[in-house]
């Protein structure tokens, strides 16, 4: 068998197993191992598994996953996003989509203290969905809202999906951290601009409410005090050099938990569940990330990737028509996949073919605009059908809604998705603009 066909063969068992449901990482771990031994032979197998293992996880970098995973986890059970949707709440609630609105904006804030897509979507859903039905909000469309909102923890900094592209590619994460900043601000803007529009055109979904004082305004204010701090110590401290990502992640899970202790709203049993989340995220994703680098090995013997961005690269295919093509294969991959398996099984084939393109941009500009854009695809992979994750951890907190009326509710997101992606793509500086200006 060519190598061109085991590893078109190792795809499809690796995709069967996961329909099976076994998980991710033992997938892809199963699936490499037999096809490193069906092309290198066992002893070369068992020489490659004994030093691998340890090889990935001594990656001091690797820490910040942990890290960044423990400091969302004392926020979420701090109460934060309670108080940043109140805030958000007293400022455009009066609005006709004004609730739905300040998801999106309390989403944004959580998303630079938390980094997680689905963690950020599960705490919105048990805090602000009960809020926006009590107001008479569209079911579906109160849950769509929150679904997409979740997809915000992917792009504002810090993002663990972020650190594994750094890790996978070798970049480097604080460049990527900034680089992220502006097309994840870019995202809030355009989902409330869409939570505009449709309002207007069915006022059903979300009427209108009384403006609150301004007196009464300041109040929330208060407690978005800590959410910002955090934020400016953990993003700021980044962006400004002061410390490395892993130092930053570490400063904030430790200022995270002062704060939720001194607020009185962190106990002994939430310190307890947030260790707990972290160990069992934690090595969910160390273990999809083992069994990625092994089935990537029995990929690399089969010369697929190379082979691959060398026939695309004699092809004579414009740049950007490639790049469109894997962009919409994501989005397509995406509906059916899990976000962090997708990037890891991808990106040995996909990176090398397009830092290998002629964009008029250096091949490290190139490495980071593209995490960005696979950051996007990955996003609209969330809440697409027939998977979109996001839809499904919502629909487990609103059991009473049907999951048809929430894909119903993501689909005007999805539009402004698109449209986002083809601004990004068609404007690397977006991207780029802090990078060059922090570096």
């Amino acid at each position: 068998m060519s190598g061109f066909s085991l590893a078109l063969a190792g795809f499809g068992v690796m995709l069967a197993l996961m329909a099976l449901r076994l998980p991710i990482g033992l997938a892809m771990l199963v699936v490499g191992s037999a096809g490193y031994v069906q092309l290198n032979g066992l002893e070369p197998f068992l020489n490659y598994i004994r030093t691998t293992p340890y090889q990935i996880f001594a990656n001091y970098t690797l820490s910040v996953i942990p890290l960044f995973v423990l400091m969302g986890a004392f926020a979420e059970r701090s109460g934060l996003a309670g108080d940043l949707f109140k805030a958000a709440l007293a400022f455009v609630g009066h609005r006709r989509g004004g609730l739905a609105m300040a998801v999106i904006g309390a989403c944004t804030g959580f998303g630079a203290i938390c980094g997680s897509s689905v963690a950020t979507a599960a705490t919105f859903a048990r805090s602000a969905l009960p809020e926006l039905r009590r107001y008479g909000y569209d079911p579906g469309y109160s849950s769509g809202v929150i679904a997409v909102g979740g997809t915000l923890g992917l792009l504002i900094p810090p993002s663990v999906i972020l650190v594994v592209y750094a890790i996978s590619t070798q970049q480097n994460i604080a460049k990527l951290f900034q680089a992220a900043l502006i097309p994840g601000l870019l995202a809030t803007l355009m989902y409330c601009i869409t939570i505009a529009i449709t309002v207007r055109r069915d006022a059903s979904l979300a009427p209108a409410h009384e403006r609150i004082a301004w007196a009464e305004r300041l109040r929330p204010l208060l407690g978005v005090i800590p959410a910002l701090l955090v934020a400016i110590i953990v993003v700021g401290g980044i962006y400004g050099g002061i410390f490395t990502p892993t130092e930053g992640a570490s400063v904030g899970a430790f200022v995270m938990l002062a704060i939720g202790v001194l607020r009185g709203t962190l106990g002994l049993s939430g310190i307890k569940q947030a260790i707990i989340q972290t160990a069992e995220t934690s090595a969910m994703i160390f273990a999809i990330l083992l069994g990625a680098e092994v089935f990537n090995a029995f990929l690399a013997l089969t010369q697929v990737p190379t082979a691959a961005a060398e026939m695309i690269a004699a092809s004579g295919w414009q740049p950007y028509t490639v790049l469109v093509g894997l962009l919409l294969f994501y989005i397509v991959l995406g509906g059916v996949m899990d976000e962090l398996a997708m990037i890891l099984l991808t990106l040995p084939v996909f990176f090398p073919i397009v830092t290998a393109l002629d964009f008029g941009m250096p091949a490290d500009d190139i490495a980071i605009w593209f995490g960005i854009l696979v950051l996007i695809v990955v996003g609209i992979g969330m809440t697409c059908p027939p998977i979109g994750l996001n839809v499904f951890v919502v629909a487990s907190l609103a059991r009473d809604v049907p999951i048809m009326r929430i894909y119903r509710g993501v689909l005007p997101f999805v539009a402004s998705d698109l449209i986002r992606l083809g601004i990004v793509v068609a404007f690397p500086a977006l991207s780029l603009y802090l990078v060059k200006l922090l570096n």
